[in-house]
């Protein structure tokens, strides 16, 4: 009989010579690619992680004088400050309407546009099309303020002369609260569609070309292909940037809702972001302004593992 020793389970987990020789060799092939991984690792680590440290000034009173690490501990009182602030429903309300709003208003029509453009056969229009589509996103969001600002003039704009021309007189659409989203929707979907398109444009391109043909001896029109090709193929990567987009719907830029505001239409302009920069920077209240940072980004933590999971339950694909 022939007697076989079997190795200890330490032994057999613990990674054996020829594994750390692949890895080795791996690093001395592909050095090149590891130094330029680490580069973005380590802006990552000190731009990102190493800051949340100072989060912990959102428990504590927080002083100049005395550093972060000295300032006193106060545990909750500062998000309690903000849960009994008679703005906080106003502030969340406002942030997850308008924040709903553009995720609903921006995320078809780069889609719709990528298939209208797949379909095109002419290259020069497809590429001028392209351009122009996508030029807006390289525009500073300052400069998109300060257009929006003079088309919507009641003076000089051009909206303000139609309105006087079809004698109605002119009105000043950014002093009413009532239009603010609509025109802050409206900025966002003209600087993003082109730009998120390009995304589903290399989507398309991936398709197995032997799907159209099998759909084109089917007997298939345009339109089928479109609905029964195109849009099942893309959806994985629309899942991922609905994802995205979910989790990111508290993290609503402040640079454009700031400059569009003014004292007429703080009822819907008024934001989280907004109300952190004036707490926090503007009154030196850094521990509350902290604190409503903190609230923020764990609502986004929160809605992304959820979205995560009902995506990945429903479509069976997900961020992990």
């Amino acid at each position: 009989m022939v007697s076989v020793e079997v190795a200890p389970v330490a032994e057999r987990t613990r990674p054996g010579p020829r594994r750390r020789s692949r890895i080795g060799r791996s690093l001395r092939r592909y050095w090149q690619l590891y130094l330029l991984l680490l580069i973005p690792v380590v802006w990552f680590i000190v731009f990102r992680y190493v800051p949340m440290a100072n989060a912990v000034i959102a428990f504590k009173e927080y002083s100049p004088v005395l550093g972060v690490w000295g300032s006193p501990w106060v545990g909750f009182s500062n998000f309690t400050r903000l849960f009994h602030n008679p703005v906080f429903p106003t502030l969340v309300g406002n942030t997850f309407i308008l924040a709903g709003y553009t995720l609903i208003a921006s995320f078809p029509l780069p889609i719709i546009l990528a298939l209208a453009l797949n379909e095109v056969r002419l290259r020069f229009f497809k590429r001028t099309v392209q351009m122009v589509t996508y030029a807006p996103y390289f525009i500073s969001t300052v400069v998109i303020v300060s257009m929006t600002i003079l088309l919507l003039s009641p003076r000089v704009g051009l909206v303000g002369r139609a309105f006087s021309f079809f004698g109605t007189g002119s009105v000043d659409l950014l002093a009413d609260a009532d239009f603010f989203r609509h025109i802050y929707v409206a900025t966002d979907v003209w600087t993003t569609t082109g730009y998120s398109a390009v995304i589903y444009l290399a989507a398309l391109a991936g398709v197995d070309v032997s799907l159209y043909e099998a759909a084109k001896i089917d007997g298939a029109s345009r339109w089928q292909k479109i609905w029964h090709v195109d849009i099942p193929s893309i959806m994985p990567t629309a899942t991922i940037i609905l994802i995205l987009g979910v989790g990111n719907i508290m993290a609503i830029g402040f640079e454009k809702a700031f400059l569009f505001q003014n004292n007429l239409n703080l009822a819907t302009s008024e934001i989280i972001p907004t109300f952190v920069y004036k707490t926090g920077i503007l009154n030196a209240d850094f521990s509350f302004g902290a604190a409503v940072g903190l609230f923020n980004a764990v609502i986004n933590l929160v809605l992304l593992v959820v979205v995560n999971a009902v995506a990945k339950r429903v479509t069976g694909s997900g961020l992990w």
